[in-house]
């Protein structure tokens, strides 16, 4: 069935983007403000959590801010499974994600106010509001396109492209802006973002047609004018929802290791890589990140436009928020990389218990000389902010330090830069395996699981080779950065393989009734499968200290190759009961 077909059918106006239905896309910016509310607050939560008193933190200690970390990432991916069941029973699609995003908006501003009630009220604002807008919002793209077309696997790897490009943006802006202006501006912006979003896509309901505005099971009947979709007796449902929980056991296995990037491969970056450069490819890395900074800005904003052309006789309300809301973005993008590129390291020194402690800072437009007094504000045991002597009477509690000097043509990567590797790779590859799954060469389910982990055993195999020259044990060493460059792309390109696929099999596979209720139990593997990230994760000391910290990545080597290998033994099984799904 063509997708105009579908679209007469559902009275969503016939208007395409890239070949895909117009809604698909704002769908796309829907999530992406979403996803750049939820990282660009989660980039500072811990941050906050640990920074000083004297930072304007809450000066916890690291175990209890990751405690709370672990709980609140295992909570937002527990609640779709009861958003998922209220929008199949009562609320619709639509509505429920329209209610998440509200709540979600109220939970950031409940968190800007940085006292302890509106702290945690904000927390739990986030877990309800998420739990009602991530699995409706994946139901609803799922909606805009037939049972059994052969454009939901790109579609979804285009909606996916959506999530990661927010994911990048809140991990840059949200945390540049907390970190270097204030914690409750970050988490401010994020809350921002996540009510232009709502407002966004509240404005362009007439995209969607009737898809999604009520609860699925009495939204209408699967009919045979779609070739696609035969009559659903009970043994069909049953195979179809093994399917799906076979594929979701599996993604245990995948996220489960990818989900170390947040953990044992931070560590990596922070006490085993070589971030200090100097001279050209101190120069290189800065014109570099400029142009990871301003590229996905610049392709993002080459598909609003798209949009914006094609929709705005039907929604010019909601284009005009969205661009508004794109204006924001590159205000922001443009103060950051100006910052950066007008800005000088110096070494200075402090006195601290009768010893003196020297660090590094960063300041923009220097012009300091030897022994000049700065006054510094602690942001976590190896951050520092130069504050300017204006703002000094706005602090408690300064560091009163002195330039010993400049450190000309240095430049340090901070171990949270790598994390934007993996959604500058999904931006850049996203629409190339969207083509791949459009094309003849479009594998099943199970075949695009396999290779999935073992692109994702391939990069712990990069870390593990990397790590071989690092002694038993070693606290500290100096292996090239570009180990863990290429190790996350492969994890990306793992990433692309499996995971977009899942959402787009979940929504062929599930019957119309229980489409929300599956998408829910999906992110269930999540919850699970980030636990267990964690507490395999802990286990880098102690592995590191009696086989090396090869042998630890070598654990995540070995763990999705294997989990792949039995994917590829089960695809005739699973071809089997997914009863002419491909």
């Amino acid at each position: 069935m063509t997708n105009s077909t579908t679209a007469l059918r559902h009275g969503i106006p016939p208007v395409e983007v890239m070949h895909h239905p117009a809604g698909l896309f704002i769908l796309f910016f829907t999530e992406m403000w979403e996803r750049f509310s939820y990282y660009g607050m989660r980039a500072l939560l811990v941050l906050f959590l640990v920074s000083d008193l004297a930072a304007n933190g809450w000066g916890w200690p690291r175990e209890e801010a990751l405690s709370l970390y672990g709980t609140y990432t295992g909570l937002v991916y527990l609640t779709p499974i009861l958003g998922g069941y209220l929008a199949d029973r009562l609320l619709g699609f639509r509505l429920a994600v329209i209610i998440g995003a509200l709540l979600m908006t109220l939970g950031h501003a409940s968190m800007a106010m940085e006292t302890e009630f509106f702290f945690y009220t904000g927390l739990g604002l986030l877990i309800a509001g998420n739990g009602l807008f991530k699995p409706n919002i994946s139901s609803i793209v799922g909606g805009l396109y037939s049972k059994g077309s052969e454009h939901k696997d790109g579609a979804y790897t285009i909606f996916y492209m959506g999530i990661n490009a927010g994911a990048f943006l809140g991990i840059l802006l949200c945390g540049y802006v907390g970190e270097t202006v204030g914690w409750h501006y970050g988490f401010g912006l994020a809350g921002i973002f996540m009510f232009l979003g709502m407002l966004q896509f509240l404005f362009a309901q007439k995209m969607f047609g009737d898809v999604g505005t009520k609860p699925s099971g009495q939204s209408r009947p699967e009919t045979p004018e779609d070739p696609a979709v035969e009559e659903e007796n009970p043994q069909v449902v049953r195979d179809r929802l093994i399917v799906i929980g076979v594929l979701a056991f599996f993604t245990i296995f995948f996220w489960m290791a990818f989900e170390q990037a947040g953990g044992s491969m931070t560590i990596f970056a922070k006490d085993y890589t070589q971030r200090v450069l100097t001279g050209e490819a101190a120069s290189w890395f800065v014109w570099v990140n400029t142009a990871l900074t301003l590229g996905p800005i610049v392709i993002i904003t080459y598909v609003l436009f798209l949009l914006f052309r094609a929709t705005f006789r039907y929604i010019p309300l909601s284009n005009l928020i969205l661009a508004g809301a794109f204006a924001l973005i590159w205000l922001i993008a443009l103060w950051m990389v100006y910052n950066q590129l007008t800005s000088t390291a110096y070494e200075v020194g402090y006195q601290k218990d009768g010893a003196e402690v020297v660090t590094k800072v960063r300041v923009s437009n220097p012009d300091l000389q030897a022994g000049q007094t700065l006054h510094l504000l602690k942001l976590s045991d190896d951050k520092f902010r130069v504050v300017a002597d204006a703002d000094v009477p706005k602090f408690d509690h300064l560091i009163e330090a002195r330039v010993k000097a400049r450190m000309a043509g240095e430049v340090e990567v901070a171990a949270s830069w790598f994390g934007i590797l993996n959604s500058f790779f999904i931006i850049a590859f996203a629409p190339l395996f969207s083509r791949i799954w459009e094309s003849r060469f479009n594998p099943s389910a199970p075949v695009k699981f396999a290779l999935g982990l073992f692109l994702l055993g391939a990069g712990f195999a990069v870390l593990a080779y990397g790590a071989s020259t690092i002694p038993k044990g070693a606290a500290t060493a100096s292996v090239s950065l570009w180990f863990l460059v290429v190790a996350y792309w492969f994890h990306t390109m793992g990433e692309l393989s499996l995971s977009p696929v899942g959402l787009s099999y979940v929504s062929k596979l599930s019957p119309s009734r229980l489409v929300g209720l599956m998408f829910g139990i999906w992110f269930l593997s999540s919850a699970v499968a980030n636990k267990l990230a964690g507490m395999t994760g802990s286990l880098i000391d102690s592995i590191s200290a009696q086989y090396g910290l090869s042998a630890f990545f070598l654990i995540f080597t070995v763990l999705p190759v294997a989990a792949g290998l039995i994917m590829l033994a089960l695809t005739p099984f699973l071809k089997k009961r997914m009863h002419g799904i491909h």
